[in-house]
């Protein structure tokens, strides 16, 4: 395992975006339904450029009328505030990254609720809740929830690399098809009408040890991505996004072996 980088903790990235623009600036820039997140709610968005690609994925928190806490699955919340301010305008709202704190699993709460609790913010994800949390105990339990879920965390490799429907980002509601202009909307739409899908979301276990965002190769070139690579008892668990073309020569769930000899079973598949 010399040189591997293991997923352990995942510091919570977040950033504000407050004012009274702040709800239409966010649902003119994001791929969800940010117009209809009620106060004390969340939802899944994304943020993606103008060729479609994901830029970062983020839980919107609605922790006031005018006030969004995004909490990114991926990515540095000062670089993404740096990279939206251009596009404030005459808005009426300022954008703000937070100092980073812990991500740790609470009890379960309702999915997409919104709880203010001691420590900090609490996301109600079904089974379990994710607490932004002020101390540095840290139960990170929950990874191997989201990921079971096919909630993608996105390693810095993977970012401003994928497509949404690579993602299934469709699937958590990140994704709108039926809303006005977002930045990459119109390839969203193309890959949803047209079709044209070469990628998908699986989730995986593999042979050995390999690091979060390690690209896949066999002989023919890059046939897919690791996302977040989890070590659990029960084996080394991912979320990978892989070629269809590759994942149609599974025999028995399982592929490989590629070119540094690591194996996949395929655990699960999403679509779209």
């Amino acid at each position: 395992m010399l040189g591997v980088t293991m997923t352990t903790s995942h510091s919570a990235e977040t950033l504000l975006i407050e004012g009274p623009d702040a709800i239409a600036f966010a649902h003119a820039q994001f791929s969800s339904k940010v117009n209809l997140l009620a106060p004390g709610h969340w939802q899944f968005s994304a943020w993606l450029s103008a060729q479609g690609r994901v830029r970062a994925v983020f839980h919107v928190c609605r922790i006031a009328d005018d006030r969004l806490l995004l909490l990114l699955r991926g990515g540095d919340a000062a670089l993404i505030a740096a990279a939206l301010r251009p596009f404030v305008f005459r808005s009426r709202l300022t954008i703000t990254a937070r100092t980073a704190q812990w991500l740790t699993a609470a009890p379960a709460q309702p999915l997409h609720s919104l709880h203010e609790q001691a420590q900090g913010l609490c996301l109600g994800c079904g089974t379990h809740s994710l607490l932004i949390d002020s101390s540095d105990t840290v139960d990170d339990s929950w990874q191997l929830s989201q990921l079971r879920l096919g909630w993608p965390w996105l390693p810095a490799a993977a970012l401003d690399a994928l497509l949404p429907t690579a993602l299934s980002l469709q699937r958590i509601e990140a994704v709108a098809i039926d809303k006005g202009c977002y930045p990459g909307q119109e390839i969203v739409a193309r890959l949803h009408y047209r079709g044209g899908h070469k990628q998908h979301l699986h989730g995986v276990e593999l042979s050995r040890p390999e690091n979060s965002g390690a690209a896949l190769r066999n002989p023919q070139g890059e046939v897919g991505r690791l996302l977040d690579v989890i070590v659990t008892d029960s084996g080394i668990k991912t979320l990978a996004v892989i070629n269809d073309s590759f994942a149609a020569q599974a025999v028995d769930e399982q592929l490989g072996p590629l070119e540094n000899g690591l194996m996949l079973r395929l655990d699960a598949s999403w679509p779209a």
